[in-house]
């Protein structure tokens, strides 16, 4: 069973209510939740939130809501609640080898195939999944917001990194990218149900805590990270700013 949870939280720092912000004439997240409806691989689709104000839009439209604690340090462990809360209650059977898919609630135009392209892999042998795009600009290779994969043979993460890594010694750093291929994370996630309760459970990692990446905490412990290449790459809302450059690609 694939489960698609999008932790939606009020309590933004830098964008305080963001999941209720005005796009087009629908809610952020109401368009993310009729993004993920479309999705042919996901058994079900929950919102999980600790505000009642994002709860009673999404119920509104026929959506499914798990009420979560205000205190989650990230969307990997409102998932696990959420995840938790639907085995007890006897919605979704327990199974470990279940998925859990953690859609991104600030991504408003997140394309069904997107989610799909990440499911297909899901065959029980998979602990944690996760995309990635090819960079063709300097610009992205060397923007620290945009975190970087080193991948193995097996399509599998050895390392992410703010910097733009390998480092190609004696070329100028303007045309890196013309010279190997880089690629950068696209942050839609898939964890097996037991893999999932494991990770919730590990304490920040000293790589984690330098590059202010929480995925490197898997990697540190031994995890397997699988990747999913997609040219699709949606853009977020990170603060009111952004809604302007959402709107144009609505139009």
């Amino acid at each position: 069973m694939i489960i698609g949870i999008i932790p939606a939280r009020y309590g933004s720092t830098r964008f305080p209510g963001k999941p209720l912000a005005d796009i087009g004439g629908k809610t952020m997240i109401q368009r993310v939740l009729e993004q993920a409806w479309q999705a042919e691989s996901l058994d079900k689709v929950v919102v999980a939130t600790d505000d009642e104000r994002i709860a009673e839009v999404v119920r509104r439209i026929g959506g499914e809501v798990v009420m979560t604690r205000t205190d989650h340090p990230s969307g990997t462990d409102r998932c696990w609640e959420a995840y938790s809360r639907l085995v007890a209650e006897a919605e979704v059977s327990q199974d470990s080898t279940n998925y859990i898919v953690n859609i991104q609630g600030d991504e408003p135009f997140i394309d069904p195939e997107q989610i799909d392209e990440l499911a297909a892999i899901l065959d029980g042998s998979v602990e944690l999944a996760t995309q990635m795009a090819s960079v063709d600009s300097a610009d992205i290779l060397h923007d620290p917001k945009e975190a970087k994969i080193v991948i193995n043979s097996r399509n599998e993460v050895l390392y992410f990194s703010r910097a733009a890594i390998p480092h190609l010694w004696g070329v100028d750093p303007s045309v890196w990218h013309l010279h190997h291929t880089y690629h950068r994370h696209v942050g839609l996630y898939a964890y097996r149900a037991d893999i999932l309760e494991q990770i919730t459970l590990l304490p920040p990692s000293s790589l984690e805590q330098a590059e202010s990446l929480e995925q490197l905490r898997w990697l540190e412990a031994g995890y397997r990270i699988k990747l999913v290449e997609t040219r699709f790459q949606t853009p977020s809302v990170d603060d009111p700013a952004d809604i302007e450059k959402a709107l144009r690609d609505l139009k």
